[in-house]
């Protein structure tokens, strides 16, 4: 028979062989996935190394590895080496019972698979797990001294910081591997006949005596050392007394004591177990575990409990008074507020006259103009087309105008994708690529008709700011990518801005000159690229050449999370202009949650305001230390990072620094220019005054009877105070306790038990220089105000209230609200003037029309219970003070004017006189005012927009010489002409005209 004859066929061995189709597409659908991770991981190769920093992931992909590779090998390799020694020692001619035999019937066949494929299996968890650990791990080897130590175990604060969390982690994993290690060795044992048990009768062969006893023995170890470490980590943990964090009088005179016998026990129960696995004897093992469960439930659980109960709890005012002081410093201290400035206030609640005068320059300087209510005002006066748009919460900056520091409200004028009708990729992402320019307005100045006054503005942009680069590729509202770019020499293909007529029809066009992102250089990289993106066009288009760059993760803070992932950033990134370069500014936190003795805060919780109710942080991030470490700064244009090491003296950020060498550069490269628009982070602010609502007090009594806990009060414009979101801080420029004014960010107190009085009042100087590149000593200073408890000082809340119920206030509110038209409060800011505490709030209207915005109508004043409700701020201001209030606010934009546009002729004490036959003059506009209202829903009716808006203008006017009249009328009836009340502005001599498609409200 011939040797092919004898070969055995598909046939004859009953198994079918798969067909080469399947092995082909089973290849290449391999071949894809592969590629399809690869350019994954290729694609941030590519951005990362670009923007200059692919150490970065270099780093963390090496150490995740390495640490995966930690974790394999410490799981897989124990499980394999007990498993297989288990096996290996098995009685070879054990009498098993029958069920045991049908139990290695079913496993032999895969007893090899099984005994090396598990192990492996459990070791990629175990790697998984050790790779999420990498930061832990690196922070231990970079490990930094703190200089100063805890009051309990005299260890430095590093020790807590940097090397307590990874012997934790170790030791939590040694008892994960050694647990099931034990389990396996068990279950391979009985399977294969070392462990049997028959009725009453148990043996174990010596082999797997010997082998149990020592995983037992080392699992008794590790867990000795657990409970060990666990006295170190009660020290940043909840007390068991009165204590928020930290170690309190039963903790360190019980529990302490007791984890350290706890421990001892362990290692001698470890000792019995090694003496088992020797003479061959479990009774003392057994015994020694059995006194180790009683010890913990006698001395780890009911003796701490009894010494609270009956020791601590009768005179813990007294016991816990060492403790609480340790808690009141430690938290002092991690959060930053130990070095704060706590002054007593004698706070006047009477307006006098000339009360203001020492506090000028703070008066000149209040901004009354809202930047959470002029977003749709920059919107219809400069974007200008449908593209463009701005932030709903806008930022507030300050910049040297004509030698004086002004404090400035703005925006960028982004890209925004959802106005525009084209949907075609190539529009989306080649034409519409970047927004243009700044929109910035003075924060105290209002113009004729309510408007915002611009001090930067315009396509082209131009204004008090200087020339610099407008262009705006990188932002807060960006598309998920452009493709720019193009060769030397060829046409361009993005839109620049729109032209105005002077400059010809059209649109301007550009190219992007600078190096924003991956090269899209060859067909590899666009073939990346477009798995990456979904889109197909990457590669096809003809737009996309070797000269073209792809720009994708645009949002400042994405960038700056990448590039330092180490950081919590400030949930609010703003911009400025500074060295002819529009840039990003984020500011970095270092944090840590296990800081000896202080207490911790939920992130997400401290930082939530009325501005910001859903805050963007990791959630259930809790934290007891923290540091503003880093200032960030992302180019607008090219989107370039560069990282400023603004505490270098902070640990954490030292460590950081270590492992990520050269990636941040010393405060001293920050130019002057730069350091001049730097501010204080308004969440570490937010976080410090969630501390501080407890931590004003320092004395331990006090702080034990808890009847001086202050809470941020409620916004006061919300509807519903019940539910109503925390105030939130505010940046002016102004004068705190006698010093220097200063750009600052406050906030108020109120107590806890719900009362709207003031009783604190928190500000931060958050001006870190002036352009000669120093940070000013005075920068980061927190300064509280006590206010004195025995006068009753009314909060942000009460005086909101009292506005809203003012006879007079609400008569003009009303008048306000006639002609379809909305009031809108503004922020309600108070200031430390004139000895006490002035309110001020904004008041805006804004009509139904479909393309109107807010504008500036009013102003409200309070000091103490008084009120002034006026046209413009030191109208208010002098109304308040009887007219002599020795400040220039400057905020009014145009001169008051008579109804009939004459200035009012003025008495010999320098007043105006008051107009005669004022009932005509109000039974008149009366009539205006109803004609106009016919007129507007007739054009309306006909769909008239130009007469409907003529009619709407002629509403306005006569809405308000009724206000004006009805003031001078009631004024006039009650103090002789002399009226505190409202009195509406008359419109001005010349109005500034609208953009193009835009309609005054």
């Amino acid at each position: 028979m011939s040797a092919n004859a004898e070969r055995p066929t598909a046939a004859t061995t009953g198994r079918s062989r798969p067909s080469p189709l399947l092995i082909t597409v089973l290849i290449v659908a391999a071949i894809i996935g592969a590629f399809v991770v690869f350019s994954g991981f290729y694609a941030d190769i590519l951005w990362f190394d670009q923007l200059g920093f692919v150490q970065v992931l270099q780093t963390r992909w090496l150490s995740m590895g390495l640490m995966f590779l930690i974790g394999f090998l410490a799981m897989a390799v124990p499980l394999a080496l007990s498993v297989q020694i288990a096996f290996r020692s098995r009685p070879v001619y054990a009498q098993l019972s029958s069920q045991l035999d049908r139990y290695q019937e079913l496993v032999e066949p895969l007893r090899r698979v099984v005994m090396w494929a598990a192990p492996a299996a459990l070791g990629l968890f175990a790697g998984t797990a050790a790779a999420s650990q990498w930061e832990t791990a690196q922070l231990w080897l970079h490990r930094r001294p703190f200089g100063e130590t805890d009051p309990q175990f005299g260890l430095d604060i590093g020790f807590y910081i940097f090397e307590l969390p990874f012997y934790q982690q170790i030791v939590g994993f040694a008892l994960a591997v050694l647990f099931i290690c034990g389990v396996a060795s068990i279950a391979t044992s009985y399977l294969y006949g070392a462990i049997r048990i028959t009725g009453r009768e148990f043996r174990i062969s010596r082999s797997a005596r010997i082998q149990i006893a020592v995983i037992a023995a080392l699992y008794m170890l590790a867990l000795g050392a657990s409970i060990w470490l666990g006295q170190y980590a009660s020290l940043a943990q909840t007390s068991q007394g009165f204590l928020n964090t930290g170690a309190g009088w039963t903790e360190v005179n019980a529990s302490i004591p007791a984890a350290q016998i706890l421990a001892g026990i362990a290692a001698v129960v470890a000792i019995f177990f090694i003496i088992t696995a020797i003479i061959g004897r479990w009774r003392i093992a057994i015994v020694g575990t059995a006194l180790l469960i009683a010890a913990s439930l006698v001395v780890g659980v009911a003796y701490p409990a009894i010494m609270q109960r009956f020791n601590v709890d009768p005179s813990a005012r007294t016991l816990e008074a060492e403790y609480i002081q340790r808690n009141i410093d430690a938290t002092r201290s991690a959060w930053g507020v130990d070095e704060m400035v706590e002054t007593p206030t004698e706070t006047r609640t009477d307006a006098e006259p000339g009360a203001l005068r020492a506090d000028a320059e703070t008066t000149a300087n209040i901004r009354i103009i809202d930047p959470a209510q002029v977003t749709d005002a920059f919107a219809n006066l400069q974007e200008y087309r449908q593209y463009y748009g701005f932030a709903d919460q806008l930022d507030v900056d300050r910049y040297e105008i004509d030698g004086q520091m002004q404090d400035t409200v703005i925006a960028v004028r982004e890209l925004d994708l959802s106005g525009l009708d084209d949907d075609s990729w190539y529009n989306r992402h080649i034409v519409y690529t970047h927004g243009y320019g700044v929109v910035a307005a003075y924060g105290n100045q209002r113009g004729p008709e309510g408007q915002p006054v611009f001090l930067q503005a315009g396509i082209p942009t131009s204004g008090a700011l200087g020339d610099y680069e407008p262009r705006v590729y990188f932002g807060e509202a960006m598309p998920d990518y452009s493709i720019v770019g193009g060769a030397p020499g060829s046409d361009p293909l993005e839109l620049d801005y729109p032209r105005s007529t002077e400059e010809g029809a059209g649109n301007a066009e550009t190219t992007f000159a600078g190096d924003g992102g991956p090269a899209l250089d060859n067909i590899f990289k666009r073939l990346v690229f477009a798995l990456k993106f979904q889109s197909e066009q990457i590669i096809l288009s003809d737009a996309v050449t070797d000269h073209s760059q792809i720009l994708y993760d645009r949002h400042p803070r994405d960038r700056v999370a990448a590039v330092a992932p180490y950081l919590t950033l400030d949930s609010d990134v703003y911009p400025a202009v500074v060295d002819e370069r529009l840039v990003w500014i984020v500011d970095g936190m270092t944090t840590a949650s296990t800081f000896p003795y202080s207490s911790h805060r939920s992130i997400a919780q401290a930082i939530a305001d009325s501005t910001n109710p859903n805050p963007q942080v990791a959630p259930g991030q809790i934290i007891n230390y923290v540091r503003n470490s880093v200032k960030a700064v992302v180019d607008a244009y090219d989107g370039s990072v560069t990282l400023y090491a603004w505490e270098p003296e902070d640990p954490i950020l030292q460590a950081w620094n270590e492992i990520y060498p050269g990636t941040i550069h010393p405060i001293s490269e920050m130019s002057g220019d730069l350091m001049s628009h730097v501010r204080y982070p308004s969440d570490m602010f937010k976080l410090q005054r969630s501390i501080l609502g407890d931590y004003h007090v320092t004395d331990p009594g006090t702080f034990f009877s808890g009847d001086d806990q202050w809470a941020t009060p409620s916004e006061p414009t919300a509807s519903n105070a019940d539910t109503a979101p925390a105030q939130p801080p505010y940046y002016l420029t102004m004068s705190v306790d006698g010093q220097d004014p200063a750009f600052t960010l406050y906030s108020t107190f109120i107590p806890r038990d719900g009362r709207n009085v003031l009783y604190g009042y928190l500000s931060v100087n958050a001006d870190a220089g002036s352009t000669d590149g120093e940070v000013a000593d005075s920068y980061g200073r927190l300064t509280l105000q006590m206010l004195p408890k025995d006068q009753s000082i009314p909060g942000p809340g009460q005086v909101q209230n009292n506005f809203d119920t003012d006879n007079q206030v609400s008569e003009v509110l009303n008048l306000l609200r006639q002609g379809s038209t909305e009031v809108i409060n503004g922020n309600l800011l108070t200031l430390p003037v004139g000895g006490g505490l002035l309110y001020v709030q904004p008041v805006y209207l804004q009509s139904t029309g479909a393309t109107s915005f807010p504008v500036l109508r009013k102003i409200l004043v309070a000091f103490g219970d008084d009120i002034a409700f006026e046209d413009t701020l030191d109208e208010a201001l002098d109304a308040l003070f009887g007219g002599d209030s020795g400040a220039q606010a400057g905020d009014s934009g145009v001169d008051p004017t008579t109804p009939e546009g004459e200035p009012a002729p003025e008495e010999p004490g320098g007043e105006p006189a008051p107009p005669t036959d004022l009932q005509a003059q109000l039974d008149a506009a009366l009539q205006d005012a109803g004609a106009a209202l016919q007129e507007r829903q007739q054009a309306y009716a006909s769909n008239d927009l130009v007469a409907a808006a003529e009619a709407d203008e002629r509403l306005t006017a006569a809405l308000e010489r009724m206000i004006e009249l009805t003031a001078q009328i009631e004024g006039g009836q009650s103090d002789g002409g002399q009226s505190d009340g409202g009195q509406a502005e008359t419109p001005a001599p010349e109005e500034t005209p609208a953009p193009e498609g835009s309609e005054s409200p």
